[in-house]
């Protein structure tokens, strides 16, 4: 039997089969993640067997489904690579002191008067140094919250704070999973996506700082500040690691690489050899050695400071599997439901509400939002939004880096927002404040899709193949 005898045994699936794979794998997520509080590398494996299972009612051979799979990865091996070099990288700039100097110096912020500003810069430097908003919330957030209660402040105020920083610095952060997340499933690379993200990210920041200004002053009690918490975490730091401005240098050779256009992995690399370089000269219990077994493992200390172990111990190519293989198993259903058109058709659904780009935006975004709400697990809000609208952002001639925004900025921080995520669910237990109190008050978090949408429209966070903006384009018709 020939190639195109096979072929056309094939079918299109139909929308209510297509939707059946969605709806299973929707089940698996929440019985998985909100019965069992497993992780959802599992149930999303069962998504791809159900997937399979379609693909087969379908008429397509295991052959032919085992080849979709390994397609969907190959889109992701890039991302998947960064990942690696990624986990490397947080190991060596720990061991190098890189990173608590990072955190050392963003505590220096802190200035009673202008606490609620301060609490946003503390906890975006760090969450940018470390790549985790739960990390820098189960660290910095937890001395924050406490700082807040000597003050005097609202405590749901000093949360909103704290997570509008914390989601500030992991979106942006080329070393958080989600960041990474994005452009795998959007198709383009690491440092594309920050690029693209600069502007508009940086305008809800600005707003969002503005908005925790005016608020300090109006909510200023004007007593003393507790801030033994911090002097703490500093003399920890400090007895640990030669702590020297010169330890901020990698981090500036990564910034320039993406202001620069570097590739992401060269940009990446060229911040794992200064940080080596800078780690080997200033601190005592660096060595060769050490940066190997760190790269590999992730750096380890036990300080008996419950706060400063939690931040420190990170890192490694080893701790990056978790991502590494989420990224795996999305992409093998992604693939699946791609080439046998399973996502298309529902797609095709949807898109009779679309009339134009920022119509694809603001429907992505919802879509994300929806996956945090019925899937609740960050990671999944990216993964499906982003396999079933790349192929049409590609046919609209969208650049991939407008998809990639679009999930970051609804996926990744509306997670922090529904109480039964399990982002809400660890910043309950984490600040002891719920999600209905914070909510009101985790500014950037709930403007940031919402200003995408409006910059949407604009032309801001939409642009073409080449990469440059719409309204570029209209400034450009209209002169």
């Amino acid at each position: 039997m020939t190639e195109t005898t096979k072929k056309r045994k094939h079918r299109r699936p139909r929308v209510w089969e297509s939707l059946a794979v969605l709806v299973f794998l929707i089940a698996m997520l929440a019985i998985g993640i909100i019965v069992y509080g497993v992780d959802p590398h599992v149930p999303m494996l069962l998504g791809v067997l159900a997937a399979g299972i379609m693909a087969k009612i379908l008429g397509y051979s295991w052959k032919s489904i085992e080849h979709f799979m390994i397609r969907g990865i190959t889109k992701a091996m890039q991302s998947i690579i960064i990942l690696v070099i990624i986990g490397v990288l947080i190991g060596v700039w720990l061991n190098a002191g890189v990173v608590p100097a990072m955190i050392y110096y963003g505590l220096h912020i802190l200035k009673p008067s202008i606490f609620f500003v301060a609490t946003v810069l503390i906890c975006s430097i760090t969450a940018l140094a470390t790549g985790t908003s739960w990390g820098t919330m189960g660290t910095m957030g937890v001395a924050l919250m406490g700082i807040g209660f000597g003050l005097g402040m609202d405590p749901a105020m000093t949360a909103g704070a704290i997570i509008s920083g914390a989601y500030f610095g992991d979106k942006m952060s080329p070393l958080s999973d989600t960041t990474n997340l994005a452009p795998a499933m959007a198709g383009t690379d690491i440092m594309s996506h920050i690029r693209f993200m600069i502007l508009p990210t940086s305008i809800v920041y600005v707003l969002t700082l503005i908005f925790f200004g005016v608020l300090g002053v109006v909510k200023s009690t004007g007593g003393s500040a507790d801030l033994s918490q911090v002097v703490s975490l500093q003399e920890a730091l400090r007895s640990m690691f030669n702590i020297n401005p010169v330890l901020l240098l990698p981090p500036v050779i990564v910034i320039v690489a993406v202001a620069l256009k570097v590739p992401a992995i060269p940009g990446i690399t060229l911040g794992i050899l200064s940080g080596a370089v800078i780690g080997l000269i200033f601190q005592d219990n660096c060595t060769v050695g050490t940066l190997f077994e760190c790269g590999m493992n992730g750096f380890s200390c036990e300080t008996g400071i419950y706060e400063i172990d939690r931040l420190l111990n990170s890192g490694g190519l080893m701790n990056m599997t978790f991502s590494i293989s989420m990224t795996i198993i999305a992409m093998m259903f992604g693939g699946i439901m791609e080439e046998t058109h399973q996502l298309e058709v529902v797609v095709n659904k949807l898109k009779t509400l679309i009339k134009s780009p920022a119509g694809l935006v603001t429907l992505t975004e919802a879509t994300s939002v929806v996956s945090n709400a019925v899937m609740p697990e960050q990671y999944i809000s990216i993964v499906v939004p982003g396999r079933m609208y790349a192929e049409e952002y590609n046919r609209m001639e969208l650049s991939p880096t407008t998809l990639s925004n679009a999930l970051e900025s609804s996926g990744t921080v509306t997670s922090a927002l529904i109480p039964w995520n399990t982002c809400g669910v660890f910043i309950t237990s984490t600040l002891g404040i719920s999600a209905i109190q914070y909510g009101p008050w985790a500014v950037f978090n709930w403007l940031m899709p919402l200003a995408c949408i409006v910059m949407a429209v604009l032309g801001v966070t939409i642009a073409d193949k080449e990469g440059v903006r719409l309204i570029k384009k209209k400034k450009a018709v209209q002169e």
